[in-house]
């Protein structure tokens, strides 16, 4: 808590844009900065200002869109252009609701499991993984198993996860050519990233996986992104039987 803290002490906050704030706790990917964003993020839900729009967080910091029209006729400070006074109303706005949060010892999530079958059709770039660090692509896997995970973000795609936590021993590069398709559920490691792609996109990850879970779920209005910022991951080995197990149950509960 003491370290989280310090990152809320040190916020920055600057303008992005006409319409948008960005709240910064410092540059390195750290559970104790994303604490405080987490934290911002729940104030904004609890405590809304007129002209809030939306506020999404990152690894570190959150930014806050707001209407400066909204927020100019609200505020009372000195006269001004209504841009320059509504972004200082928004940053005052920002700036109380972040002196009123108060760290308090937080219960520890359970770990959410992801299956993942390792390697094959799978996981076509596990062996390039494994030649790149000396290892076998049974060592890769042991070790991509043995991590202790933890979500920063959702991004990129619906649903998908930034993933830190990534032991470094089986840190690598992204691809240096991209692929135009990567199916639903790779599973991948980009520097010291992992991650898992909820929809078949491009990308440069390396794929070393996939999972048969369903990491974005349109038909869950209330839920559509099966992880969030703050969860807590382990990934678990399976075989291609267990796979198209899970798969099959997965596609069942989508139908329903």
């Amino acid at each position: 808590m003491e370290k989280a803290a310090e990152y809320l002490q040190a916020a920055q906050i600057r303008p992005v844009g006409e319409g948008a704030l960005m709240v910064s706790f410092g540059s390195t990917i750290d559970p104790e900065i994303l604490r405080c964003a987490r934290a911002l993020v729940t104030e904004l839900e609890q405590h809304p200002f007129p002209g809030l729009l939306e506020f999404e967080a990152s690894y570190t910091g959150v930014t806050v869109f707001y209407d400066p029209l909204v927020l100019a006729r609200e505020s009372s400070l000195p006269e001004d252009h209504w841009l320059s006074k509504g972004y200082r109303e928004a940053a005052a706005r920002v700036k109380t609701l972040l002196e009123g949060i108060r760290f308090t010892a937080e219960a520890e999530r359970d770990k959410i499991r992801i299956p993942v079958c390792y390697g094959g059709e799978y996981g076509p770039d596990l062996e390039e993984v494994a030649e790149y660090h000396h290892l076998t692509p049974e060592e890769v896997v042991k070790i991509h198993t043995g991590g202790d995970y933890l979500v920063y973000m959702i991004g990129f795609a619906p649903g998908f996860p930034y993933v830190g936590g990534l032991p470094p021993e089986i840190a690598t590069p992204r691809k240096k050519t991209p692929r135009l398709v990567i199916p639903a559920g790779s599973v991948g490691i980009a520097g010291s990233q992992t991650g898992a792609y909820p929809l078949e996109t491009p990308g440069g990850w390396q794929l070393i996986g996939r999972t048969p879970l369903a990491l974005f779920r349109p038909w869950d209005l209330e839920h559509p992104s099966l992880l969030q910022a703050g969860d807590r991951l382990e990934f678990v080995s399976i075989t291609p039987e267990e796979y198209k197990e899970l798969a099959a149950k997965e596609k069942e509960g989508a139908q329903k």
